[in-house]
């Protein structure tokens, strides 16, 4: 065997190798066992020109050790005084959705922040706002940034806001139905220390929800 061939083969066989050890490191992000349905009666129409068709659940791989950085976190707001509950629900591991579980905040557009205590690589976050009924909420955004006033290293993860009137841009995503399970999204390795989702009510009323937030990373 001729040099250059071997010198080939052993680029080759370090690439599978070094693929097989990634791909051992990896693994499907599991967000268990969703909590319980509370949808009862006949679902009404939720109308909107930017609905996705069919839910969509991306199958993320997260390495090894990732867990949900957000659990039991400082939750703020852009209202400090909410109608409903507590910001600390957002982060207090109850998903189930019933009265006591989730806190509403006043009409327009709103915000929750968490902080993850330092810059973390963050994979996913799982969001749930509602689920008592099926409803659309509107301007669903999500930053990442490194500081608490969102002026360094703001990243966009998530924006369904396809007609800029919450003032932070157009989105490319979708509106979705809420229902148990969480709405998934992959934040692909993104670095920073803090979360911001904004909301701006639903197609049930002008008040905006939350239940629970997962941020899943290392």
């Amino acid at each position: 065997m001729n040099t250059n061939l071997k010198i080939a083969s052993i680029v080759v066989l370090a690439v599978v190798i070094s693929s097989s050890a990634i791909a051992a490191e990896t693994t499907k992000l599991d967000l268990g066992k969703p909590p319980r349905k509370l949808i009862v009666g006949t679902p009404k129409p939720s109308k909107s020109s930017n609905l996705e068709r069919k839910a969509v659940i991306p199958e993320i791989l997260v390495p090894a050790g990732t867990t949900n950085l957000a659990a039991d976190m400082v939750v703020t707001g852009s209202d400090d005084f909410p109608v409903i509950g507590e910001l600390e629900y957002i982060t207090d591991g109850d998903k189930d959705g019933a009265d006591g579980s989730y806190v509403e905040l006043g009409p327009g557009i709103q915000w929750v922040q968490i902080d993850l205590g330092a810059k973390k690589t963050i994979y996913a976050i799982a969001l749930w706002h509602y689920h008592k009924d099926e409803r659309v909420y509107r301007d669903v955004i999500i930053h990442v940034a490194d500081d608490a006033d969102f002026t360094k290293n703001v990243q966009t993860l998530f924006n369904n806001d396809h007609d800029n009137s919450a003032g932070l841009g157009i989105g490319k995503d979708k509106e979705y139905i809420e229902i148990n399970i969480a709405k998934l999204i992959d934040a692909k390795g993104v670095k920073g220390q803090f979360i911001r989702l904004y909301s701006a009510g639903s197609t049930h009323s002008d008040m905006n929800h939350y239940i629970e937030v997962e941020v899943f990373g290392k």
